[in-house]
Order: structure tokens, then C-alpha cells, then sequence
């Protein structure tokens, strides 16, 4: 039996559990011990469920038969915009939070009913509309570097699993959010396509760009998390056959291209890739200005309709989101905000997948290192929107194509922060994400967590 149940994979604890080598209660306890010691260095959650989650952890021992429990006893946190009963849900700001939530969002449901324990709930910035993760009351940090954002908008998940404090964490990713807080943190983060999970955030899932996922440390971690978000039965992944990979480091926004390191970790995962039997081309994806300064309005609109639908009142949100709605607003009344954009861009994408016979894409997640951990909060509207899009100009054609992403951890940079690229696969293609993954996971392992943690 471990000395602690801290740093161990959802699976190993899981598998624990199952046998009656450890209890939950024992997993919980150790877990939130170590939340107790560490987290005030991170800031990664926004509430701990200690008692609540300690008598959780009961409940699922006092169950006479847990082998239909994949993820038995397996402590876990949830991003803040998504109801975990008991809890008021946050949506990374005082001025938007709502009460007391009565009941779980139905993902949540489906985690507890596979024998999780949810420990808290993460912090995010306000409405998710960012990439970094801070308001007035902490600046969530990056346990590979505390000077360093672990991104946004799930950045208190991701910051969370990279130091330990649990195996693994619900995200969601509306622009990016799962793959760039995965990418600054060093960890496999999936974004799934579109209607694949149910989502029910806000007004309208951002006109279908939000997501739900899993933040892990290991792909058996991150299948077996997708598995319990889509209400499937986990099962092995299967060896991928020879695939046509393309493999693009042209980016979406003018002016924003990948650094050096970015681009080297490409060309790493290009090699690891070939050496798997893999056949990789150079191909660029089409991506159009005026469908991108559509996303660009998109982006606005989505604060604009959550914050009509929740009757916000703005003069208490951070000056940002204020200007941030304002735009949306604006773009929303003159029309820039259209089903027939997204469906453009999504036949383009689904265009490129054929044009080129291929079966995946390869391009980086971030153009450069993650920002500096700060009081973004505070800056300007336009200092964020233009930092933002500059440093992961990735991610986002994916949410408005729909189409299944991850991030895939690749080493450390030179720097000593994490490298990562982006895998993407047209619709249906979650599985085959995963496998390939695997495949560089058993090639090249990345370390788990962050130097240091967990924490003695």
C-alpha cells in the first residue's frame, strides 16, 4: 500500500479502491491534506469541499459492490462555471456568481456516479472569457513556474493536476480553454467535437463553441475520463493503423507565429510520429481573415448573450469584461455573429481533411511561452485581447469548426517550461486522438507533474 494516495494516476487509485487495497476515505484524506498545504501557493481552487468530500469518500466504501465504478474513490475538481450541487458556481467572478447550486450539471452526475469525489471547484477567469486565470482575490500560478500563468480559462484545473493536488480535473474549452491551460501545465487535455457531450453552459455553449473535457496527467487517464463524461463504458484503446498526418505551423492569426521552440517541438513530435509507422505531409490549413475576425466577434458576443441571459449587473464585472460585452453588443445588433460563418469554416476544415487525404493535423498550441502570472484583471480590454490572441492563436478554429482537439505534452522547452503541440482529428475521430497519443506517450513519457510536486 502507498505511503499516499497524492501523485497517483485516477487508474492506479481506481484499480485501488476496487480491490480493497486502500479506501476512498483514505484517498480523499490524503488528498485534501495535501490541498491544505499547497494550494495556497497555486490558488488553483475556488472552494475545498473537505468535509463534504470526506463523507463522500464514505459513502462510496459503504457500497458492497464497486466494480462497476471506474473511477472508485478517485478525488477529482471541477472548473467553477459548471453546478456542482452545494456549491454557489462562480463563472470566475463575485459579480457573476450564482447561488447555492441545487443540483450537479449532468457531467457532473456522470463522474459521482462512477465513484469520484469532487474536492472543489477550480478557478477560471471572469465569464472564461481568458487566458490567464486571476481576479482580486489570487493569481492562480503555474507549479512549473510561479511567475508563469497555467492559462485560462480552465487554469485553476489545469494548475490543480499539475501540481498534484488531484490525479485529474473537469474543464471546458470554449476558444482553447482546455488545450492552453494543458499545454502551459504539461498535460494531455481533449477537447471533444461538437455534440459529442452535453454541454448546457450559459446562454447558448457560446453559439456551440464550449466544450467539456478532462485535464490528466496520462492518456489511460484521459480516456478514461472521456469515457465517464460521454456515459460510455471505458474500454482499451486500440492501435491506430498507418495514418497521414499533416503537419502545419502556419497560424490563424496574422502576425503571430510560432517561436523557435514551438516550432522544434513540432518537428520532435513529426519524428516520434514517422517512427510510429505514421506517414506526415506539409499542408496548410485555409484560414480566412474575415471568417477569423467573425470568430474574433463571436468571441465578444458570447460575453455579450451570458451576461443578457444571466442579467448581469456589468458595472460590478472587472473593466475588461465590461468592454468585452460592450464589443459583443455591437457586433451582435450589426449582424457579425452568423450560423453561416461557423458552418463555412467548418466545411473549409472538413474540405481540408480531404483535399489532402489525410486522417489528422499536427500544429503547435502555443506561438510562445506561458504568460507572465499577473493581475491581468486589472490591464486594459485591449492588452488582453491582444496578449491573448498573440500567445495561443491555435486553438480556436477548432471550436467554431467543432471538430475533436488535444493537447499533447512534449518535453520542456529550453526555457524549462513545458512543450506541447495540438493534435486534431475531423469529427468522431476523440478515440484516435487518444491512440496516437498513446503511441507518443510509450515512444517519448513526459514527466507527470511539475518539478517539485508533489510537494513533500
Amino acid at each position: 500500500m502507498a505511503d499516499t494516495w497524492v501523485g497517483s494516476t485516477a487508474k492506479q487509485i481506481a484499480r485501488a479502491v476496487r480491490r480493497g487495497d486502500t479506501s476512498a476515505t483514505a484517498v480523499v484524506a490524503d488528498h485534501l491534506e495535501y490541498v491544505s498545504r499547497t494550494d495556497p501557493i497555486v490558488a488553483a481552487f475556488r472552494v475545498v469541499r473537505g468535509a463534504e468530500a470526506a463523507a463522500e469518500a464514505e459513502k462510496v466504501d459503504e457500497q458492497g459492490e464497486l466494480g462497476n465504478l471506474p473511477l472508485a474513490g478517485v478525488p477529482i475538481a471541477v472548473k467553477e462555471n459548471t453546478p456542482v450541487a452545494g456549491v454557489p458556481t462562480w463563472h470566475g467572478s463575485a459579480a457573476a456568481r450564482t447561488p447555492v447550486a441545487e443540483q450537479d450539471h449532468e457531467l457532473v452526475r456522470r463522474l459521482r456516479g462512477a465513484g469520484a469525489i469532487v474536492l472543489g471547484t477550480t478557478r477560471m477567469p471572469e465569464l472564461g472569457l481568458w487566458g490567464t486565470t486571476d481576479d482580486d482575490t489570487a493569481v492562480t500560478r503555474n507549479p512549473w513556474a510561479l511567475d508563469r500563468t497555467p492559462g485560462g480559462s480552465s487554469g485553476g484545473s489545469a494548475a490543480a493536476v499539475a501540481a498534484g493536488l488531484v490525479p485529474m480535473a473537469h474543464a471546458n474549452d470554449g476558444l482553447g480553454s482546455i488545450r492552453i491551460p494543458a499545454a502551459c501545465c504539461g498535460l494531455i487535455g481533449l477537447k471533444p467535437g461538437r455534440g459529442v457531450l452535453p454541454v448546457d453552459l450559459g446562454a447558448d455553449d457560446w453559439f456551440g463553441l464550449v466544450e467539456h473535457g478532462m485535464l490528466a496527467t496520462t492518456v489511460a487517464d484521459a480516456a478514461l475520463g472521456f469515457a465517464v463524461l460521454a456515459g460510455r463504458t471505458p474500454q482499451p484503446l486500440n492501435q491506430p493503423g498507418r495514418l497521414r498526418i499533416a503537419v502545419s505551423l502556419r497560424s490563424p492569426v496574422a502576425g503571430s507565429g510560432a517561436d523557435a521552440a514551438n516550432r522544434a517541438v513540432v518537428q520532435t513530435a513529426e519524428k516520434l510520429l514517422a517512427d510510429c509507422g505514421h506517414d506526415l505531409i506539409g499542408a496548410d490549413p485555409a484560414y480566412s481573415t474575415r471568417l477569423g475576425l467573425r470568430g474574433m466577434a463571436t468571441w465578444f458576443a458570447a460575453a455579450y448573450r451570458d451576461a443578457e441571459a444571466a442579467e448581469l449587473e456589468r458595472w460590478r464585472l472587472q473593466r475588461r469584461t465590461r468592454r468585452h460585452i460592450a464589443m459583443g453588443a455591437w457586433a451582435w445588433r450589426r449582424g457579425y455573429v452568423q450560423e453561416a460563418d461557423r458552418k463555412q469554416l467548418r466545411d473549409q476544415a472538413l474540405d481540408f481533411f480531404a483535399e489532402h487525404s489525410v486522417d489528422l493535423l499536427l500544429t503547435p498550441v502555443l506561438a510562445g511561452a506561458p504568460m507572465k502570472a499577473a493581475t491581468w484583471h486589472r490591464r486594459s480590454w485591449l492588452a488582453n485581447v491582444v496578449a491573448n490572441t498573440r500567445y495561443a492563436p491555435y486553438a480556436a478554429p477548432w471550436n467554431i469548426a467543432g471538430f475533436p482537439a488535444m493537447t499533447l505534452p512534449m518535453g520542456v522547452r529550453p526555457d524549462g517550461l513545458p512543450a506541447a503541440v495540438q493534435l486534431v482529428g475531423p469529427p468522431g475521430t476523440e478515440l484516435l486522438l487518444l491512440a496516437v497519443a498513446g503511441q507518443i506517450e510509450l515512444a517519448s513519457p513526459w514527466r507527470r507533474h511539475a518539478p517539485g510536486y508533489p510537494r513533500p
